[in-house]
């Protein structure tokens, strides 16, 4: 019984197909933002000096741009984003007021792709040579910087390892289909057996002439 050309050519197509999800799979991995400098909804006793995002991986320095607003809209941030290691970090213009501030960054990542997040926190007093100000507060105010639990909100998504599970055992088994398959259309495709020849000088009754 010959075996059907059409399966081993979806065979094959198919271990095509898991191979190119097993190679783009990493490409989409990017960088992630592990925590944040204050933490997210977190009440600080003042205006911090500087702010910071802590990555797991490197980020690029090219494109990166973190901007810090108060509850008025002003932009308080003082010169460029600073990346060491894998934290980048922005420094703030002194005099910054109480009040609720909202941090928005955006980075390249490691891989070459731009990510993005936003984090807020609140400050209960004035940093030093602000103007006096009426202090806005969000729940309960707590000396020193507190790192209360919050989440940094990033764009970019962890990545899908049971994918790759997935595909690497997809793969084992098609490569073992593959074999099978190859095997058995090389035996189909042999030419059967012949009866032995009697000889060309053979007579009518099998005896040579």
């Amino acid at each position: 019984m010959r075996f059907p050309r059409q399966l081993l050519s979806a065979v094959l197509g198919a271990l095509a197909l898991v191979a190119l999800l097993l190679t783009a799979g990493p490409a989409s991995a990017h960088d992630v933002a592990e925590s944040s400098s204050p933490a997210d909804g977190a009440t600080v006793a003042t205006a911090p000096a500087k702010v910071s995002i802590t990555f797991n991986n490197t980020p690029l320095g090219l494109g990166s741009e973190v901007k810090v607003t108060d509850a008025a809209g002003t932009d308080w941030t003082d010169g460029k984003v600073e990346i060491v290691d894998n934290v980048a970090s922005q420094k703030l213009r002194e005099g910054a007021p109480a009040g609720k501030y909202t941090v928005v960054w955006r980075v390249v990542s490691s891989d070459s792709h731009p990510i993005e997040g936003t984090f807020a926190f609140t400050a209960t007093a004035a940093a030093a040579g602000a103007a006096s100000a009426p202090v806005q507060t969000v729940g309960t105010a707590q000396p020193g910087a507190t790192q209360a639990t919050g989440t940094v909100r990033d764009s970019s998504e962890p990545f899908p390892w049971s994918i790759v599970v997935f595909g690497v055992v997809a793969l084992g088994l098609l490569v073992t289909l593959g074999v099978l398959a190859r095997r058995r259309l090389s035996i189909a495709d042999e030419p059967a057996g012949s009866e032995p020849d009697g000889g060309a000088g053979d007579g009518p009754d099998g005896r040579q002439g």
